[in-house]
């Protein structure tokens, strides 16, 4: 695993007698058996919570995994962070700040932290804009979307499930034909963490079923034409019988960050 700092005690061995390995095995062994034994619980847990509300989704992941567990949200909207805040007042919200995002986007973020029973934590890659442009060149993000992503987001959401065993997102099986046959439980074999995607059935209609129904906030760009909200460099309007995320690196054969695969 990586970050993972490695120790050997020291102590009297015979000549010749090779120096005792089991120390440093057991650590790894330990990891790799809690690896396994997430990726069994995760496919038991897709299997059976196929179908489930999603607030039975987010019980399960409460009571299996109390603290170790967490949302992200991308702060498009609070839908799912409303959710969980419902089974798990406290609950961690991880948002990562990439530092260009829409001033819309961190009005949600801000209004997420004041109004709701959730402790937000923005996440900034290790660089500055200004340090990136410095050390890659300016405007990364129309060279080399990809490798703008993996600087100001996925490095970023690694460092931040550290310490978690799951992690909850928003993917719907509606958002694009990509995302078509998302679980509602599965095993993010990366990071070696289950992924929990409560809301993978709801459609468009039952987002904004629940957002009128709980008052909950929403980014004022989707009353601009925005179907999909990421950072500025690379989101567009889109026109009128788009796919939802053709807003999104409109200019690459790019439809993800890679927070997802």
């Amino acid at each position: 695993m990586s970050g993972l700092v490695w120790a050997a005690g020291l102590g009297l061995v015979g000549a010749g007698e090779p120096a005792a390995a089991e120390p440093a095995a057991a650590e790894p062994a330990a990891a790799d058996a809690n690896r396994q034994e997430l990726r069994t619980l995760a496919e038991e847990a897709g299997r059976e919570l196929e179908g489930a509300p999603a607030l039975e989704v987010v019980r399960w992941a409460v009571e299996r995994f109390g603290d170790r567990f967490c949302v992200t949200s991308s702060m498009a909207d609070a839908v799912l962070v409303h959710l969980v805040s419902r089974v798990a007042p406290g609950v961690d919200v991880v948002f990562l700040d990439t530092g260009l995002h829409f001033p819309e986007t961190l009005r949600v973020r801000d209004q997420v932290s004041r109004t709701m029973p959730v402790n937000v934590r923005s996440i900034r890659p290790r660089l500055t804009v200004g340090q990136q442009d410095g050390e890659y060149g300016p405007r990364l993000f129309h060279r080399s979307p990809d490798d703008c992503c993996q600087l100001r987001k996925v490095e970023s959401l690694e460092r931040a499930l550290v310490g978690y065993d799951a992690w909850a997102t928003g993917l719907r099986r509606d958002d694009s034909p990509s995302r078509a046959n998302t679980p509602v439980v599965t095993f993010d074999t990366r990071r070696g963490k289950v992924k929990v995607n409560p809301i993978a059935a709801w459609t468009q209609a039952d987002v904004e079923t629940y957002i009128s129904q709980w008052d909950v906030p929403v980014n004022e760009l989707f009353g601009r034409a925005y179907s999909s909200v990421g950072c500025w460099p690379c989101t567009r309007r889109t026109r009128a019988g788009e796919d939802a995320r053709a807003g999104r690196w409109a200019m690459f054969e790019k439809a993800e960050c890679g927070l997802h695969g």
